[in-house]
């Protein structure tokens, strides 16, 4: 029943007429939990709510399959909107983009120009920026701009998604850059042929991935909300004495906002992905998919009254 509801939300978040729709009428039907509002300055007023409460935070303008240079433009001018606000406001945040939002399917002029614009603007206001990974088919280019963009800026990690086979070689390939990565399962739906189909097998593979980029002594942001992959990563770092400041735990906006204190307190660097903007839908469904009692919160709020 579970892998029927997620095969079901993320169908959902790939549908076009819903993506629509959604932007029409706004953050309704519960996506709020999970969105800090639609525009920059209420995304501000969230993350500092965050911080005074000593946790970090990585913003996202939402959106991804821009087809035209414009809106890419456009979006990569939001993107730089959220960097100077970050600046001006001195936000604990760091900024994370998804480059089919920035022109990544239209051509490697687009998103190249796009990016240098994001990134030399997150130089200029000391903003990290990460590179959201996303589904298989735009995984080997992701990493390969990665790698171009990494000789040219230090500021600048992505995303490693432990369901896919082909992580741990991306892993080591990737050792040479001494890259800051956030380590996830990962949250599209991908073919037998390509990613892990059971659980424990992603579970396993997320702490093996982990375990070798902080014994390569490089930065890890291990993103989960699994009390299991949080306790692992807890336990090997203090077993072979790798510094807290050299990883650093990750979760969602809305999601076990108890757990981030928790963490925050006891000494961690805990950081929350928050999203804003009209281009909400794809991110909720995939929310949906991840946790079915996501789903049970959302029906709550429907009926609550």
């Amino acid at each position: 029943m579970e892998k029927m509801m997620k095969d079901f939300f993320l169908f959902l978040s790939k549908n076009k007429f819903f993506t629509r729709m959604a932007k029409r009428y706004g953050l309704r039907l519960g996506a709020s939990r999970f969105v800090a509002g639609e525009k920059i300055d209420q995304a501000v007023e969230v993350i500092k709510g965050l911080n005074e409460k000593n946790l970090a935070v990585t913003i996202d303008f939402l959106g991804e399959f821009v087809d035209n240079e414009k809106e890419a433009n456009e979006r990569a001018d939001n993107s730089i909107q959220a960097i100077q606000a970050i600046g001006r406001e001195k936000l604990n945040s760091q900024l994370s983009v998804k480059m089919t939002s920035l022109g990544f399917d239209i051509s490697d002029e687009v998103i190249m120009k796009n990016m240098r614009r994001i990134l030399d603007t997150a130089k200029e206001n000391n903003v990290f920026v990460t590179i959201d990974m996303e589904d298989y088919s735009r995984c080997q280019k992701t990493l390969d701009i990665f790698k171009q963009l990494k000789s040219e800026y230090d500021n600048v990690g992505t995303v490693i998604q432990a369901y896919l086979y082909r992580t741990e070689k991306d892993i080591e390939d990737l050792n040479q850059y001494s890259p800051n990565l956030r380590m996830v399962k990962g949250a599209y739906k991908e073919s037998p042929e390509v990613a892990f189909p059971e659980k424990k097998d992603v579970d396993e593979n997320l702490k093996k991935i982990i375990r070798m980029h902080l014994l390569n002594g490089n930065y890890t942001a291990v993103a989960s909300h699994d009390d299991a992959i949080i306790d692992f990563t807890k336990e090997f770092a203090k077993a072979n004495n790798i510094p807290n400041s050299q990883f650093e735990f990750q979760m969602l906006y809305g999601i076990m906002p108890e757990r981030q204190l928790e963490l925050a307190n006891d000494g961690y660097t805990m950081r929350v992905y928050v999203p804003y903007g009209t281009d909400w839908y794809g991110y909720f469904m995939r929310r949906l998919a991840e946790r079915p009692a996501n789903v049970a919160f959302v029906l709550k709020g429907m009926f609550k009254k």
